[in-house]
């Protein structure tokens, strides 16, 4: 994949007002939805933190047959112990700032885990389609993150069904492999 550019304020705007519309056509179409399947799994990554799955959204969308994987993580700059929870409530409203991105499929949503990083996994229809949605993502995350806690990974060709079954559904025990903290064992 090439290397990602930097992406400008109107270039969010832009694309954020789009996903607005494309989502409210989906929920009007009824395409969007919250399905509980995997909701109280739970995760651990490579760098041995563990978390919950608390939502789960996914799109009907025709896809074209060339699935990535993205997983995001950041850590909020002013949330601490109690207040996360008020944020895992709340976060839903930032639904329409992705499920109407081009390529959308679905989404985990992860609690915070012990080192209250936030962590999301998307499947997309394309690498470059999630590479595309990220790079803004992570703009808009940079913001209100701690410095340099906002990061992404793109894994091109996989899809969450064959992912979370190659994690054993949602369970395991972590590699102790820093380098990859996206890695979900």
């Amino acid at each position: 994949m090439p290397a990602s550019l930097p992406v400008s304020v109107s270039q969010i705007v832009v694309a954020e007002l789009r996903s607005t519309v494309r989502f409210l056509l989906l929920v009007v179409s009824g395409r969007l939805h919250q399905p509980r399947r995997h909701v109280g799994g739970r995760l651990m990554f490579g760098n041995g933190a563990s978390a919950d799955v608390f939502r789960e959204t996914v799109a009907e969308q025709r896809r074209t047959g060339a699935p990535a994987l993205l997983v995001v993580e950041f850590r909020l700059r002013a949330l601490h112990g109690r207040a996360h929870r008020l944020f895992e409530r709340e976060s839903i409203l930032s639904t329409p700032l992705f499920a109407g991105f081009p390529g959308f499929v679905s989404k985990l949503w992860l609690t915070a885990d012990e080192n209250e990083v936030y962590r999301g996994i998307y499947e997309w229809d394309g690498a470059d389609r999630a590479d595309s949605y990220a790079r803004v993502m992570c703009r808009i995350l940079a913001a209100v993150s701690r410095r340099g806690s906002v990061a992404y990974h793109v894994i091109p060709g996989q899809s969450r069904p064959r992912f979370l079954a190659e994690t054993e559904n949602l369970v395991g025990t972590a590699p102790q492999d820093c380098q990859a903290w996206w890695r979900v064992s």
